[in-house]
């Protein structure tokens, strides 16, 4: 399971990469909308990114785990893993990675912006559809590279609602670093390694 691990996430490295470098062409398209623009595009990516999350993390547990859900007991553990391993690991990578980013780079308007708080309704219900969409018709192909899109634009517009009014070439490459921080590990872990925790090794 170690070595499963590892291996997928050196084979995800150069396309999170490639998610950054999208994020900053959309950081050059959009730098200077304003605050609640950019509030607006955030609270649309982020609901969606925690979709795709719930549906790929519960579709990976459900594709590795021999025989078929059965009881209440396995009925709850599907939904914790899809819940936990999007919600919290979503809001990891789209609101506290890049606030942690913006403290460092003492940007204007920061803020944790916390999905699952600020739009409650909104985010624990796509996650909970995600969940339920993905006992029905589980698969991950196209739902993680869907995830890995999103969660770079959702982090990026965390970033622009803090921005002032320039950013350096240096910011830039700091931003970058940020995105792909904030994407390749939490998004590694929510769609790959986190539900493969629960999976026994013999399945």
């Amino acid at each position: 399971m170690f070595n499963l691990i590892i291996k997928e996430l050196g084979e995800h490295m150069p396309f999170t990469a490639l998610g950054a470098i999208f994020g900053m062409v959309l950081l050059i398209i959009f730098n200077g909308i304003s605050f609640s623009e950019s509030y607006s595009i955030f609270y649309t990516l982020h609901p969606i990114h925690v979709f795709l999350s719930a549906f790929t993390t519960t579709s990976m547990y459900l594709l590795h785990k021999k025989g078929s859900i059965n009881g209440y007991k396995g009925f709850l553990t599907l939904f914790l893993i899809g819940y936990v391993g999007s919600l919290f690991i979503a809001t990891i990578s789209d609101s506290l990675i890049p606030y942690i980013g913006e403290i460092i780079l003492d940007l204007p308007n920061r803020g944790a912006h916390i999905g699952f708080i600020e739009e409650f309704w909104l985010v624990n219900l796509l996650a909970i559809f995600g969940i339920v969409l993905a006992y029905f018709k589980p698969f991950t192909k196209i739902p993680h590279s869907g995830h890995v899109f999103l969660s770079t634009a959702a982090s990026l517009f965390h970033i622009i609602m803090a921005l002032g009014t320039g950013l350096s070439f240096l910011m830039y490459f700091e931003i970058f670093i940020f995105l792909f921080i904030a994407v390749w590990i939490p998004c590694c872990t929510s769609d790959i390694i986190f539900p493969l925790i629960f999976v026994k090794e013999k399945d």
